[in-house]
């Protein structure tokens, strides 16, 4: 059967058109998982330095895989668990002292995975005394529909700036 080229052209426009719509959809979606995802970082580390356990726990997966490490040029340091990690940090959060510092993160890349995502930065922590500049990584899980971190990776940078 030979059918209408006007009708096929339409049909395929229609087509076209449709692609071109879940496309935007995507790409749209990917942006705002990337988005999110910076918005869960930022919330693990300006609670972190403000002393707010409650949101700074909420961040986290409450898994025996998560993993947190840090090193500089005296020291490097790591904790493997939720338990582990919340225990190692419990005092901290009683007794150290609020951070006003200006936090910011150029962000080098975020790749999501399905509910998995990589993301690497540099982190700036700048208060009235100096400026401290790490390169980090964080892997996150989406669980339940939210980003939760399950690997923080930071490394101080050799000299502080001034």
């Amino acid at each position: 059967m030979i059918r209408n080229p006007i009708t096929v052209l339409k049909t395929l426009i229609t087509i076209l058109i449709s692609s071109f719509s879940w496309i935007s959809v995507l790409t749209i979606s990917a942006q705002d998982e990337k988005e999110a995802i910076k918005k869960v970082i930022a919330t693990e580390t300006s609670s972190f330095m403000n002393l707010d356990y409650a949101t700074w726990a909420d961040t986290w997966a409450k898994v025996p895989y998560i993993y947190w490490c840090y090193s500089d040029s005296t020291t490097s340091s790591f904790v493997e668990g939720w338990d582990s990690l919340d225990k190692t940090y419990a005092r901290y959060f009683k007794e150290a002292i609020p951070s006003h510092a200006q936090i910011t993160n150029e962000w080098i890349e975020i790749r999501v995975y399905g509910n998995g995502a990589y993301a690497r930065f540099i982190q700036r922590v700048k208060d009235d005394v100096d400026t401290d500049e790490t390169s980090q990584v964080r892997v996150l899980e989406k669980i339940n529909g939210k980003w939760k971190v399950v690997c923080v990776w930071a490394i101080a940078h050799n000299s502080k700036i001034r």
